[in-house]
């Protein structure tokens, strides 16, 4: 059932999957508020474990560094999210409302989910905006690719072509509208709260953002469609 999917995030970016016990859960729920909180430059393990009244050695039992804790938190959110699109349009018949509705979901507030309750989604999307593209703008991008890490984004962008291609099969670059769609989602949000000049969005105006995307999105598929 749709209605029961889950995902886990990938075993390479974790030395032991937090998921499975309590203070792994207690390790992830703290992480995502500390790292909210100061941001993660300033976001030690050793602040880590004080929160959580235990010791960093018990922290790097799960995670190598905090580059592989972002990683697995945003991996987790974008699987999440992926499958949290499924369960919303795999009723809906046009692909055209299944992308509208996908871009909805991309560019509002995200809301708790009460099934999760080691993870504050409200605080990790925040992170995902602020922190995101730090997993991936790295040198060892590639390896961790070819560890298979990043597949939380490249399903959710994967389902926002699959919608595209449904609406217009003959537009070619699907792949990069897909991905362009996510980046803007946030990039404008940021920009929105730190750096204004660079978006006419004010701040926490989905609406709005959800019709310049919708605009880009459908200006582009039905200029290129035959």
């Amino acid at each position: 059932m749709l209605s029961n999917l889950t995902y886990t995030a990938n075993n390479k970016t974790c030395l032991k999957n937090p998921a499975e016990s309590d203070l792994g859960r207690r390790i992830l729920s703290e992480s995502i508020h500390l790292m909210d909180e100061i941001g993660l430059e300033q976001f030690t393990f050793r602040k880590l474990a004080n929160n959580i009244g235990s010791t960093e050695a018990s922290v790097y039992r799960y995670f190598e560094n905090k580059h592989k804790l972002l990683l697995y938190l945003v991996d987790w959110y974008w699987g999440w999210l992926e499958n949290k699109i499924m369960t919303t349009t795999h009723h809906l018949s046009s692909p055209y409302h299944k992308l509208d509705t996908a871009i909805g979901l991309l560019a509002s507030p995200i809301s708790i989910d009460a099934s999760i309750a080691h993870i504050d989604e409200t605080k990790l999307y925040t992170i995902i905006i602020s922190e995101g593209p730090k997993v991936y703008l790295v040198k060892g991008v590639d390896k961790e690719n070819l560890d298979g890490v990043y597949t939380g984004y490249k399903g959710l962008c994967n389902i926002l072509a699959s919608f595209m291609i449904s609406i217009n099969p003959m537009y070619k670059y699907a792949h990069s509208l897909a991905s362009t769609i996510v980046e803007t989602c946030h990039n404008q949000v940021f920009f929105s709260q730190h750096l204004p000049r660079l978006t006419d969005l004010e701040q926490e105006d989905y609406a709005t953002l959800k019709d310049f995307v919708m605009h880009l999105t459908s200006s582009t598929l039905l200029q290129n469609k035959i």
